[in-house]
């Protein structure tokens, strides 16, 4: 059985960010559901596909980590920059001559935290 598509808009999680982030997708020579382009494997860019979550709160950023140490232990929560890895598991179909990203991908942040799917932005599915 399939599972829901990405697209452009769906809503994404980082476990050490404190608010959601709407995923970025081009329509540029992309497969479309329900009028949204599907994202595939190449769609973590920060800023351009993966925006920021909020503020960071995790000491393995160094930001984070400064700021902390800066009022003498304090957690100190900076604005969140993410440096984002390509999605995991991802679909068999491909969208755009890659793979096509389906719920439950994830992604990594180089500080750590996990960033989820939590609407991938519609229903349908792809095979």
């Amino acid at each position: 059985m399939g599972q829901p598509a990405v697209v452009m808009g769906a809503m994404l999680t980082c476990t050490f960010g404190v608010a959601p982030a709407p995923l970025k997708v081009m329509p540029t020579k992309r497969v479309m559901v329900e009028g949204k382009p599907v994202a595939n494997i190449s769609d973590f860019a920060t800023e351009a596909n993966i925006g920021p979550f909020g503020d960071c709160i995790t000491l393995s950023n160094p930001m984070v980590a400064a700021a902390t140490a800066a009022a003498l232990g304090v957690l100190t929560p900076m604005p969140c920059i993410p440096v984002t890895t390509p999605w995991i598991p991802v679909s068999t179909t491909l969208v755009g001559e890659e793979p096509a990203v389906t719920e439950p991908a994830k992604c990594t942040c180089g500080y750590g935290g996990i960033i989820t799917v939590t609407n991938p932005g519609s229903m349908k599915t792809l095979m």
